[in-house]
This record gives structure tokens, C-alpha cells and sequence, in this order.
């Protein structure tokens, strides 16, 4: 990375202004890069606050395409942000936004979560905390404005994500759920909590999980009745949440019949391995011969986070001598067991001046309480370093040469993610995943990537399936995970829901890795002998988060 302060340009200040724009628009996502001036509200997720966003984006959009860039920063910059406003404006105008429910993405877990990443550490904090609490309830009384004109029109969610969704607001709200602990342990290392503070968090505490059972009964009574049967959201939606999760326009049938391929290349790969593993087994003696033993096996979160936050260390410490410069601020990433059971795993970014960290969050469903290092080696590698950790602080840590919009904000999932299964197998290359059941445990995760390819193109574009019985549906999606992921079936029939409720965004990990291998392929013929893969990494990883699309326009045209 190079020490020169770039001088801003005038994109660079449309750029910088649409942050500031969006974190007014969202608290949410101010909170989640670290503008806390926001972190006292919560985002109008009413059909005003849509508007007030949806035209935002058009004056920014106007502002930036009479702009001329200044130099290659700024075509990079110019060429991204007006792609990403452009598909905003064309989701709010698809009225997307009036079927926004899922079981893992959308206002209802989104209220919740923004809570997950406010400083604790004053009493000040957390009187900003409960004045938070407190906007819960206008800003499920906005959503419900919102879902109810979807209702209107006749643009609703699937049934299925509903009532999951009910599922889950049940856990929020029960008397050991997330309200009622998040208020009942507020205890700031600086200072005694005043008696007063402590009465009004429990009081807006108690307000929001009222709330929150209100959005469970209008689920209930009025989403539930008027939502989709099917799951399927069809080819032209679809295409506009691909280009959201890629920052690409792909070809979905070529796609589709690629995911097959590559599915295909998986579980011959994986049976392979097993075999070394255990002469002559299948994938699945190979994975019950593992499940068996101890040695490898994690019992507790507590063991969990132990482990997860070693291993990640040991990589940076480890990668940052040989393959990566990794500035000192990123060299810290805290590994955290969520507050929630979920199922999920996934990454958080550090704030803009790195006083809170990146970190790697795991949220382990109710029951769960063994885990598999052979199986969860590859994850760490995945979210940590050299996968999401490396790749997002790295351009929150180049404000020398990056806009705040470029550093922060800007990205796509296959970018992000698409690197991140890039990661796994530079990691095998580099000698970490030599075990062959740590080589079996990130093939149990590619092979589930490739196989969401299938599945999601598969379900949402309504493809024959692949036995020849008819159309791909919600049933022969968790039938078809079933065979080809080794996991609990908490996480298959959670993952299975994700992905029929977050069209696009499943297959933008294996689609992206793919996109990231073409474009590391095309670099290396160009410049034959001369090829040095070191630098090809940080040179991509300098441009910060962008589009798939603008990544190899800026990799390949420079």
C-alpha cells in the first residue's frame, strides 16, 4: 500500500457525501461502520423512508454522471457507485422493498442486530443503547406501514419465510430471549449503572419486545393470509437481486449448467479424499469415521470461541511474515459467539478508526453444543484471514488512496464472498489444510457453495429438477442439501430457508470465487514469467469492496 495522500477529487466528495447520506438515511448501517453520531435511532423502514432513499439515490446518481474523473481511482469509483445506485433505484421501483421479509437479512432481524454492535463500555453508551430501544417500536410500526402496501398491491413475501420469521421474533421476545437479557446484563466497565438508566432500559426493553410480538401478530393475521404459496420469485426479479449479490450480470442458464459441473467436480474430489482418509470409504464413512473421533472434536461455546480465536491469530500472525502485508491495525480480529441461535455464521467489519474491531461472529442454533475442527478449520480461514477480515479492513486501512465511500460501504457479496472461498483454496495451497480431513471439511463447504448454485437458480427460475420429476421446489431443495451437505440438519433446513427467502445471494460465494479464479487466470497469461501472485492480491484487494464487474474492468483494462 503506498504512503501518498492522494489528493480528493470531486467524485471523490460525491462519493464521501453519499455516506453521509446513507448513514442518515440508515442508523443501522452508520452503526456498522462507526458513525455512532446515528446510534440513539433506528432506520423508517416506512414507505416515506423508502422514497426519502429512493430519491437520494437518483440526485447522487445525477451528481456522479456529470462528474468526469479525475484519474483511475475515480473511474473505478465512478463506474461502481453508479452501478450500485442504479440497481437501488431499480429494486424500489421492482417494489422490492414491499415484500422485505426473510429469516436472516430484512428489517426484522435487522432492528434486532443493530444492538449487537453499540458500545457498552460507559454509562453513556448505554443510555444511548436505551434510547434506541426506545425508536423500536416506530420503526416496526414503519415496516408494517411498508409490508401492509405491499399487501395492497399484491407484492408479498413467500408464506414460508413468514412464518419462520414468526419463529424466530418468538426467541427474541420470550423471557430469556435477546430484549429481556440485553437489559437485564447492562453493566458498563466504566461506573455504576444509575437506577434510573436501569428502569428505563428495562422499560424500553419491555416496549420493544411488545412490539416486536405486535409485528408477530400482524404476520400472523394479515402477511400470512395474503403471502406467496410459491417460493420461486421468478427470472426478472431474480436477475435484479444477482446483480445486487454480484455486482455482475451473469447468464443464469450457463450458470446454472456450470453449478452442475462444478457440483459434479465436488463430490469427486471429496470421494477421493475420503478414501485416503479411510481405505475404501464413501464421503459418508469417511465423515461418521471423523464424527467418532474425540480428538477432533470442540464441546461448548466456550471451547468453541477458544479454539476459533487461536486459530485465527496463528493465521495472521503466520501469513502477515509471508504472503500478506497486514498493516498492524488489522492484525486484530475478535472471535465472538453471537447472541442469537440463528445458525449463522458471518463477519463484521472493523469501524473507520479501528477501535472496534473486525470480528467473526457464530450463531449456534439451540441444541448445538459439539463441533468438528476437521470441519470448521476452513470457515475460520473463511471469515478471518485471508478471507472477509483480510479483504475488508484492508480498505477500511487504505484511507490514503480510498474515499470513505470506497473504504466503508462499497462491495458485493460475490466480491466479498467470492474471495473468501478464493481463500479456502489458497489456504489449501499454502500447505494449511494438509490433513486430509481438514481438506474433506473445506470440500464439504465448497461442495455445499457449488451445490446453492443448482439450488438457488434452480428454485427461483422454477428448472426442471434434476431427477426429471417435475420443478425444483421448497421439498426437493432440502432433499437435495440433504444428500449433498455433512451438517446438522438445524443448519441444512436453516440454510435451505435463507436461501429461498434471499434470492441471488447463496450463489454469489461459488459464482464469485469463480469470477475472482478467471480473473487471477486472465492476469497471469497476460504477464506469463513475470506473474507474481502476491502482488495481484493486494493489488485487487487496494481497490477496496467493488463489483465483480468493476473488479476485472479495473484488474484487466488498467
Amino acid at each position: 500500500m503506498t504512503d501518498a495522500q492522494r489528493t480528493p477529487t470531486q467524485i471523490d466528495a460525491i462519493a464521501d457525501a453519499w455516506v453521509d447520506t446513507a448513514a442518515e438515511l440508515s442508523p443501522g448501517l452508520a452503526t456498522y461502520i462507526g458513525r455512532f453520531e446515528y446510534n440513539d435511532r433506528l432506520d423508517d423502514f416506512s414507505p416515506e423512508g423508502h422514497e426519502r432513499a429512493y430519491q437520494a439515490a437518483r440526485a447522487t446518481l445525477a451528481a456522479l454522471q456529470a462528474a468526469e474523473p479525475s484519474d483511475e481511482v475515480d473511474v473505478v469509483t465512478k463506474a461502481d457507485l453508479a452501478g450500485d445506485l442504479q440497481l437501488d433505484i431499480d429494486l424500489h421501483e421492482a417494489r422490492s422493498h414491499l415484500r422485505d421479509l426473510n429469516v436472516i437479512a430484512s428489517p426484522a432481524q435487522d432492528i434486532r442486530s443493530t444492538f449487537d454492535l453499540m458500545p457498552t463500555a460507559t454509562v453513556e453508551d448505554w443510555s444511548v443503547i436505551s434510547a434506541r430501544l426506545k425508536a423500536v417500536p416506530a420503526a416496526i410500526d414503519g415496516y408494517i406501514e411498508t409490508l401492509r402496501s405491499g399487501i395492497a398491491e399484491g407484492v408479498v413475501p413467500a408464506r414460508r419465510q413468514v412464518t419462520e420469521v414468526i419463529t424466530q421474533i418468538a426467541r427474541y421476545t420470550a423471557d430469556n430471549g435477546f430484549f429481556a437479557t440485553f437489559a437485564g446484563e447492562a453493566a458498563p466497565e466504566e461506573g455504576n449503572l444509575p437506577a434510573s438508566l436501569a428502569r428505563d432500559l428495562t422499560d424500553n426493553a419491555n416496549a420493544a419486545r411488545v412490539s416486536y410480538d405486535g409485528l408477530a401478530a400482524f404476520f400472523s393475521t394479515e402477511l400470512a393470509p395474503a403471502a406467496n404459496d410459491k417460493d420461486a420469485v421468478g427470472r426478472d426479479l431474480y436477475a435484479l437481486h444477482s446483480r445486487r449479490f454480484l455486482g455482475a450480470v451473469i447468464d443464469l442458464d450457463e450458470t446454472y449448467e456450470w453449478g452442475i459441473e462444478e457440483l459434479a467436480r465436488m463430490v469427486a474430489e471429496q470421494e477421493s479424499i475420503a478414501r485416503e482418509i479411510k481405505a475404501g470409504a464413501s464421503v459418508e464413512e469417511a465423515v461418521a469415521f471423523l464424527e467418532a473421533d474425540e480428538s477432533r472434536k470442540l464441546h461448548g461455546t466456550d471451547a468453541l470461541q477458544r479454539w476459533m480465536q487461536e486459530t485465527s491469530d496463528r493465521a495472521v500472525a503466520e501469513l502477515g511474515k509471508t504472503h500478506f502485508d497486514i498493516p498492524e491495525p488489522i492484525r486484530r480480529l475478535e472471535c465472538m459467539i453471537a447472541p442469537t441461535n440463528e445458525g449463522g455464521i458471518y463477519y463484521t467489519g472493523p469501524t473507520d478508526d479501528f477501535s472496534r474491531p473486525g470480528r467473526m461472529w457464530w450463531s449456534v442454533p439451540e441444541g448445538v453444543n459439539s463441533f468438528d475442527t476437521w470441519r470448521e478449520l476452513t470457515t475460520v480461514y473463511h471469515e478471518g484471514v485471508p478471507g472477509h477480515h483480510l479483504q475488508i479492513a484492508q480498505a477500511v486501512y487504505n484511507r490514503a488512496e480510498l474515499n470513505s465511500w470506497r473504504r466503508l460501504l462499497a462491495g458485493s457479496s460475490g466480491h466479498a464472498e467470492g474471495w473468501a472461498l478464493y481463500a479456502e483454496r489458497l489456504m489449501e495451497q499454502l500447505g494449511y489444510l494438509d490433513d486430509p480431513a481438514d481438506r474433506l471439511g473445506m470440500l464439504d463447504g465448497q461442495r455445499m457453495r457449488a451445490a446453492r448454485v443448482v439450488l438457488d437458480i434452480g428454485v427461483h427460475l422454477e428448472k426442471p429438477r434434476l431427477d426429471g420429476t417435475g420443478t425444483w421446489d421448497a421439498g426437493y431443495a432440502l432433499d437435495f442439501m440433504r444428500r449433498n451437505v455433512n451438517m446438522s440438519d438445524e443448519f441444512i433446513q436453516f440454510e435451505v430457508n435463507r436461501y429461498l427467502g434471499w434470492p441471488g445471494q447463496a450463489p454469489s460465494y461459488k459464482v464469485g470465487q469463480r469470477i475472482w479464479e478467471q480473473i487471477r487466470d486472465d492476469v497471469a497469461e497476460r504477464e506469463g514469467a513475470g506473474f507474481d501472485i502476491k502482488r495481484f492480491h493486494m493489488r485487487a484487494l487496494r481497490l477496496g469492496g467493488v463489483g465483480l464487474d468493476t473488479l476485472r474492468m479495473a484488474i484487466l483494462d488498467a
